[in-house]
């Protein structure tokens, strides 16, 4: 019988996918996403997915009628000699589009691929993703000629997504003409706040790239003032010095190179002897008190009205002079100590800000929410407000604060929205770099943003970025608009990187700019009206307590609402929406069964408006058998059928809060009903489902794909539930009916290769004309080998190859040497039928037999072998 996921009239994506060509792609575009995807790097948004996947996504699942699909030029084609192996035979070589398109299976998942680096265009297909979040998926189908449908509760990703879109309708002109208004405005101002004397030309004044800052509290036993240094390192050397390192001196604060920060050290300034990798800050958030000794936790002096102090304890400078003048890198770029020029150059600017009502319109006012990251709960165990947190302007210094409401007032000036929104959204995503929660990373010698693992990580020290920006740094708003030019410019003439023999290549532009029909949508899906049909559903959704989206957007979403209260009704309350947010989250007193709940209710309202011959595909982190029982159970419960899941191992460099691999698994549904459902015993279902997993494993070790054998498993997986889908809440064991949970579970354990001689037995029964080969197929990658079934008694031993019966005289000597206690259902099956030659022999044994997995068993084997008198063994 063929597996209805191989049938022809199934879209590709369910009938295979090339997870090897896409795994290799997304690893690059993860290492560099700025070079792959430009639109989606222009703002941070959360556990967004490489555009690499949902372009691979799109291609197997909008692919479907071969008259709808046109490929223009060839913008990739290059030397191309798959693709010409389908052609339509006519002058122009143009590829046969249904012969690729039905040529995918798992077995050649590939043939359809040569055409990821086309201008491929759909015609007259529609795509909804409901979870849009930074838009990655909607920007991928619309480069296909879908008309695309967006929604996100989240104005943050709303906006974003909105301006990503935008990029292709708007001048580069227009924008570098409001830049230069902007930076005549304020640029010299700004970059005046962030100068520092050159050690090394006292007529040059060099740029502050990063300024160091160390927080401080006073000994709660002696009052000594005590420096929260958890180490003394201030940066990897650099050039001719990378094999040393810069510390910080703690008795005179002067910066220094030393051979090893594990041994002592002396100052090359006083002579203090110190080891620099050993700070007054330990693990669990202690000071140890360097005068009398004393360890006490840093949160307890802060609740007993202590605050922090800080202390500017290093600058990395940038002279701009000594480069032109052809000075050595090590010369023009380095550390120096703060003067106190460069103390009075910070205090200036915080006065300024205190004194200067003007901006405060201009820098958010309000409190800080608590919520499951900004508090200690189940997700997060920082609580900012231990830390003396409040406000939303704490989480700046009072230069940050002076320097970036002047740069909004700024921006404010521009008279043309939409080139103003753009500015505006450069600033936002330059603030994961401005603020006191960023670090910096002396080994890599660079700031780090905020807002990493998903929560607010209150510091002891951290790095003040340049807010400007110079020739050199990280985030800074210059290097920030950059990105946004490089995005418009890609919009506007849209590439495709892809590889050919392992090597990275570059297509010519393609012909339509990005953008197309679209609509974007801020609500909640479950309620925003949708007034058509859906031909495909692709997304991302939640994941349970993954990332909490609502409170970490709510760092940008303060400052953009200044502009953009006045103009969208999402900007206009004080946070984005928490409550219909479809996520565990404690602080909503949401676990994870409501999670579930709610997904599931998401799924209804996607079944209501996808196509009856539509088609679901979505990516999902890979979990445990709770995980994926509750996503099945969602799914299946709103008249979905799961009919295809594969790995891909995407966007690796990045972390999930639990601190673990992002693997991203592609799960495909399409709409069912509900009510064809039939029962099934369990035996029978994960019969079934081990033949159409090991289908698909004979199909995956035939083709030129190189998966893992983790990999080849989640496939197998999503087989078997499929198998599983179309007998949601009807599958019964011991006469209770299975959740979805434990059925994962067993399946987990079947792909692993957990199987028995009897469910093998038992699989070669429901084959027409079973042979030696198919055993050895079943048994492959199992813990069971062909010999295990011979030693049993239950297929022949000899030359010629059979299934044996009850009546063989092999299983009958295995049946009778072996011990009751190491009997199998099948076994006692077998017995019971051998007994039932002799009536009497069978009423005595049957009254101490009879289970409903036994009848079950029985019944089973009776419709297998057509043997009937299997059906009167537990009855008269």
């Amino acid at each position: 019988m063929p597996d209805p996921a191989e049938e022809p009239d199934r879209r590709p994506i369910e009938r295979g996918f090339p997870i090897s060509e896409v795994s290799a792609l997304a690893e690059r575009e993860g290492r560099a996403k700025l070079h792959y995807r430009p639109l989606t790097t222009m703002h941070k948004w959360w556990a967004r997915q490489l555009g690499s996947v949902f372009r691979a996504i799109s291609l197997y699942t909008l692919l479907d009628d071969p008259a709808r699909v046109s490929v223009r030029d060839h913008p990739g084609s290059g030397d191309d000699a798959s693709l010409s192996q389908f052609t339509n035979g006519n002058e122009d070589d143009e590829p046969d589009i249904g012969a690729l398109i039905d040529s995918v299976d798992l077995g050649n998942p590939s043939e359809l691929w040569e055409l990821y680096q086309q201008d491929v265009q759909v015609a007259d297909i529609s795509v909804l993703d409901p979870f849009m979040g930074g838009g990655t998926s909607l920007l991928e189908a619309s480069r296909f000629g879908a008309s695309v449908t967006g929604i996100d509760l989240n104005p943050v990703a709303w906006f974003v997504t909105k301006k990503e879109f935008e990029a292709a309708e708007v001048e580069r002109d227009d924008l570098e003409n409001a830049f230069e208004q902007v930076e005549a405005d304020i640029s010299d101002e700004l970059a005046e706040l962030y100068q520092t004397d050159c050690p090394h030309d006292s007529d040059h004044v060099a740029d502050v790239v990063y300024a160091l800052w160390v927080r401080s509290l006073d000994c709660v036993s002696c009052d000594e003032t005590i420096l929260l240094f958890k180490d003394y390192r201030v940066a990897k050397g650099r050039y001719e010095d990378s094999d040393r390192d810069h510390v910080v001196c703690p008795d005179c604060s002067e910066i220094f190179l030393t051979d090893d920060i594990s041994t002592e050290s002396v100052c090359s300034d006083c002579g203090h002897e110190f080891a620099p990798a050993n700070g007054p800050v330990s693990q669990g958030g202690m000071y140890g008190c360097p005068s009398c000794g004393l360890k006490y936790p840093i949160v307890d002096a802060i609740s007993e009205g202590q605050s922090y102090g800080e202390e500017l304890y290093a600058i990395e400078y940038y002279c701009t002079d000594c480069e032109d003048e052809g000075e050595e890198r090590s010369t023009y770029k380095g550390y120096k100590s703060p003067s106190e020029g460069d103390i009075k150059r910070y205090e200036d600017a915080a006065k300024q800000w205190e004194q200067n009502d003007n901006l405060s319109d201009y820098a958010p006012d309000g409190e800080i929410p608590e919520g499951a990251i900004t508090a200690a709960s189940s997700i997060s165990g920082n609580d900012i407000f231990q830390h003396g947190y409040e406000t939303w302007q704490d989480m700046f210094n009072g230069r940050q604060l002076y320097s970036l409401s002047t740069l909004l007032r700024s921006i404010d000036k521009i008279d043309d929205p939409d080139v103003q929104e753009f500015l505006l959204l450069a600033f936002s995503d330059s603030l994961l770099f401005q603020n006191n929660f960023s670090r910096y990373n002396s080994a890599g010698s660079k700031i780090e943003g905020a807002l990493g693992r998903n929560s607010y990580t209150p510091r002891t020290s951290y790095a003040e970025n340049n807010v400007w920006g110079t020739r050199a740094g990280r985030g800074t708003f210059t290097t920030t608009w950059q990105k946004i030019l490089d995005a418009v410019d890609f919009a506007h003439d849209p590439t495709e990187r892809y590889l050919e023999n392992e090597e990275l290549h570059e297509t010519e532009s393609f012909e339509e700019l990005i953008g197309g029909e679209y609509t974007l949508h801020q609500g909640d899906m479950r309620e925003v009206s949708l007034e058509e049909e859906y031909d495909a559903v692709i997304t991302d959704p939640p994941y349970y307590d993954n990332v909490v989206y609502s409170e970490v957007s709510d760092f940008f979403y303060v400052w953009q609402r200044i502009l953009l209260s006045d103009s969208y009704d999402c900007f206009e309350p004080e946070t984005t929406p928490r409550s219909n947010s479809i996520i565990s989250n404690p602080a909503t007193e949401k676990d994870e069964a409501t999670f579930e709940y709610e997904l599931g209710t998401a799924f209804g309202r996607i079944q209501e408006v996808l196509a009856d011959d539509g088609i679901l595909v979505f990516t999902y982190r890979n979990g445990d058998a709770d995980a994926w029982g509750g996503l099945v159970d969602a799914l299946c419960s709103e008249d979905f059928e799961l009919t295809a899941m594969y790995p891909i191992a995407a966007n690796a460099s990045e972390l999930f809060g639990d601190n673990k691999p992002n693997v991203t698994v592609i799960v495909v549904a399409r709409p069912t009903n509900s009510q064809g459902r039939e029962p099934i015993s369990w035996s029978a279902l994960r019969r079934k489902a081990h033949r159409s997993a090991g289908r698909a494993r004979d199909q995956i070790e035939d083709s030129d794909q190189s998966p893992s054998e983790g990999e080849i498993s989640i496939i197998e997986l999503g087989r078997c539930l499929r198998v599983y889908s179309q007998h949601h809440g009807q599958v019964h064991r011991g006469g209770d009916t299975m959740d979805p949970v434990e059925v994962v579970a067993k399946f987990q354990k079947l792909v692993s290769g957990e199987v028995t001689p009897d469910e093998i037995y038992l699989s070669l029964l429901e084959m027409e004309a079973p042979s030696h080969r198919d055993l050895q197929r079943l048994c492959y990658s199992t813990n069971v080998s062909p010999d295990d079934l011979r030693r049993k008694g239950l297929v022949t031993a000899g030359d010629t190859f059979g299934i044996a019966s009850w009546a063989d005289e092999s299983r009958r000597t295995y049946l009778t040497s072996t011990a009751e206690s190491e009997l199998t259902p099948l076994d006692r099956v077998h017995l019971l039928r051998q007994k039932s030659e002799s009536p009497g022999e069978l009423r005595d044994q049957r009254e101490t037999e009879t289970t409903s997995e036994l009848v079950e068993l029985a019944a089973e084997l009776a419709r297998l072998t057509n043997d009937d008198g299997y059906r009167g063994l537990f009855h008269d």
